[in-house]
């Protein structure tokens, strides 16, 4: 460990010359700064920083409040469309650790890992309206101990929804642009009652053709908030409603790229086509079934229900309880030419279906003790999950973009209830008034999965992922107003996951041998960092160590879309070591200049077997890790016109885990422009933006390990890829009466 410290600190002193990253003394609001939107907090002893709503609003409206977070250092976020939103493709991780080895919360209701075919959760983009969010906070190494994830091994994402507006209004916005791209949003403020009351309600209605290939991708939410003062209580619930439907852009490979080229996509509406290759009578270039099917495509219905209840209790002691419900229907629909429809068509429609019912309580206890700041509480959850394969009659090029039902042949049928309890408690202590703070405490995760397999050969059964004792310590340091230090050290477990990427992904055969010593995922993280401003100057840097034990990962042993069971491995240690900063440069009243670096060297620490055969990975970079980012972002703002344009730099990464696969760097840019006024034909804060995703037109490979990731693949041949969104423009008008 000591040589890689050794190492890092030369990278530290090579960029500490030239970059940092942003904070300011308090999350506060910054609407007068072109760009001062990245803010970290003052005192806290973890790596975390702030995207406020300042950030949200000039991003492409609908876009994810994850490819926001792209700008801070750590973080790599690829998607297949222009917004973020397409989540086949969405691909968020920091420092190395994937999505669904992170944590994502809104107003402290638990997502799950956010990933496609989530069993405990749903994407942030169908969970809220991306205008109706207030703040997103990231911590790069280690969340709060209290923070409600049993994935959040790397670290944690906090979505905050904004609060209903004291004054009444109507607030709307109107988005149009390339692909018939239409998305309208219209809002609700109550104002501030009478009764202590305000609430807003929400509508938005999102319309948009794929870049490439037929389909769309459309989506209507239902968003809602109340907050209720009952003298120095306060009750806040909100509810939301999301209904998407996307159709999905084929998976590509290096092979297929050069020969189909990077614009190549499913049949649809060549219904013949498809037919014909099923029978093997392959067209213009193509030599494979896989190298397109007639369609797929992927529905969702979510309901979220999420109430809090804050209580001061006592002058120095406050309880806040959170109860919360979340439902989910799904289907994900293939075209399969592996399986022949009931009906003779030698096409069928292949589904992985999906349900969610769970519900869960958080409570907090704190005590403010002068020196000592103490909280601590419990966390409990039960989910219960259903996952389907079935397989549906095709008959034509007949619109499926509805939940099917009545289908000809069930592959499996598992059932999942899984009980999640954890009880945490920490201290912070505030010393030398102040200028030392100490932060300590711990958690106790554990979650008990029951499976029960009611059609197929997949596994059922019990298992249990629990660590008694998971410890977080931090410390910071302020040298005097301007300059501060600061460091942590924290342990957190993963725990096993239900459904589609877990081990009772397995056979039963499979699952039995592997039950009684498969561990679960965990890691511990050690943070440094540095953080200080000047008059027209902040920033910060910070290095990290991260060692991860029992990396657990399903492999694939067939085409995706034939949908064989998984083999589960246990890939052995995970060693991380980088470097993260950024810097915030006010170069006048109305221009400021940001930029971020990150240097993550993660690498495999053991070789693996699959199948009895040695799959030597020691050595070699962990996939879909690239060891260098870049982000520059030059802004302009006054009181009437801003202007936005920045570019992002993704190093090489790598697909197959002994990498001899990769796909090579890329740089994208975008541009955010527009003008305000106060008022405008009766309308108040009435805005035009224009928003070019991908101003170059740069051609390259976004989502990597789409369909999981391989061993090898050196003639690049395995259908893991998805390619970048083309040049987008959209210009939106917005206002309020």
């Amino acid at each position: 460990m000591a040589n890689r410290f050794k190492h890092t600190s030369i990278y530290l002193i090579i960029l500490q010359a030239f970059s940092a990253a942003a904070f300011a003394e308090e999350v506060t609001e910054v609407q007068d700064a072109p760009t001062v939107v990245t803010v970290f907090g003052k005192g806290k002893t973890r790596q975390v920083q702030d995207i406020t709503s300042v950030d949200i609003i000039k991003a492409l409206p609908g876009a994810s409040p994850l490819k926001t977070l792209e700008k801070l250092p750590g973080v790599a976020f690829q998607s297949a469309d222009p917004f973020g939103a397409y989540e086949w493709s969405t691909r968020f991780s920091v420092r190395g650790f994937a999505q669904n080895q992170l944590g994502f919360t809104l107003d402290n209701v638990p997502l799950g890992d956010m990933s496609y075919g989530n069993n405990n959760g749903l994407h942030i983009s169908r969970a809220i309206s991306s205008e109706n969010l207030g703040r997103v906070t990231l911590s790069q190494g280690a969340g709060a101990v209290g923070t409600a994830s049993t994935s959040n091994l790397g670290g944690t994402v906090q979505f905050f929804s904004s609060n209903p507006a004291d004054e009444f209004g109507v607030t709307g916005a109107q988005t149009f642009g390339s692909d018939k791209t239409s998305r309208t949003f219209a809002r609700v403020d109550t104002g501030l009652l009478s009764s202590g009351t305000k609430a807003y309600f929400s509508v938005t209605r999102q319309r948009t053709d794929k870049t490439k290939g037929s389909g769309s991708q459309d989506q209507d939410m239902f968003n809602s908030k109340l907050v209720q003062t009952f003298g120095n209580d306060k009750l806040t619930a909100f509810f939301n409603y999301s209904d998407r439907k996307e159709v999905d852009y084929q998976d590509m490979s290096l092979e297929m790229t050069k020969r189909l080229g990077y614009q190549w996509d499913n049949y649809a509406p060549d219904w013949q086509r498809a037919v014909n290759a099923a029978k093997g009578i392959f067209t213009g270039g193509v030599n494979s079934l896989d190298d397109a099917y007639f369609e797929g495509s992927g529905l969702r219905k979510d309901s979220l229900f999420g109430a809090t209840l804050d209580n001061k209790l006592a002058d120095a002691v406050d309880l806040k309880t959170t109860v919360y419900h979340h439902s989910n229907d799904g289907q994900g629909h293939w075209y399969t030419p592996y399986t022949p429809s009931a009906t003779g068509a030698p096409i069928a429609i292949r589904t992985t279906e999906y349900s969610i019912d769970r519900n869960g309580l958080i409570a907090d206890l704190s005590w403010d003790l002068g020196q000592h700041a103490i909280n601590a509480g419990v966390w409990a959850e039960r989910s219960k999950h259903t996952l389907t394969r079935n397989f549906y009659n095709a008959s034509g090029p007949q619109d499926t973009d509805y939940f099917l039902s009545n289908p000809f042949f069930t592959g499996f049928k598992q059932d999942f209830t899984t009980t999640t309890t954890q009880f945490y408690a920490q201290d912070t202590m505030s010393l030398m008034a102040d200028q030392l703070k100490l932060n300590y405490g711990f958690k106790t995760p554990k979650v008990a999965i029951d499976a029960v397999s009611l059609v197929g050969s997949r596994a059922a059964g019990h298992i249990v992922a629990s660590k008694s004792f998971l410890p977080q310590v931090g410390v910071s340091y302020s040298l005097n107003k301007d300059d501060e230090i600061f460091s942590s050290l924290s342990q957190n477990m993963r725990a096993f996951q239900p459904g589609v990427n877990g081990p009772f992904s397995q056979t039963q055969v499979a699952f039995n041998l592997s039950a009684a010593t498969i561990k679960p995922e965990t890691s511990t993280t050690l943070d440094l960092g540095y953080r200080f401003k000047r008059d027209n100057f902040v920033g910060s840097i910070a290095t990290y160590y991260t060692k991860f034990n029992d990396r657990l990962i399903p492999v694939a042993t067939c085409a995706g879309i034939v949908g064989c069971p998984s083999t589960f491995v246990n890939v052995g240690k995970v060693e991380t070591s980088g470097l993260e900063t950024a810097a915030l440069w006010t170069l006048s009243q109305d221009v400021s200049w940001f930029n971020s670096f990150t240097y993550n060297n993660s690498q495999y620490k053991s070789d693996y077997l699959d199948n009895g055969k040695t799959v030597a990975v020691s050595g070699k970079q962990v996939v879909d890790s690239p060891k260098t980012m870049f982000k520059t972002e030059l802004s302009y703002e006054n009181s009437e016109w801003f202007a936005r344009v920045g570019g992002k730099f993704t190093d090489k990464r790598f697909y197959s885990y002994n990498n001899d696969a990769s796909v090579p760097a890329y740089w994208v840019m975008n541009l955010s422009a527009g003008y305000k006024m106060k008022s405008f034909l009766g309308l108040k804060d009435f805005s035009v933006q224009v928003n070019i995703e991908n101003l170059l037109n740069k051609e390259y490979f976004s989502t990597i390990g789409s369909n999981g990731f391989t061993k090898s693949d050196p003639a690049g041949t395995e259908q893991t890829l998805l390619t970048g969104a083309p040049r987008q423009m959209f210009i939106t008008i917005g206002g309020k009466i």
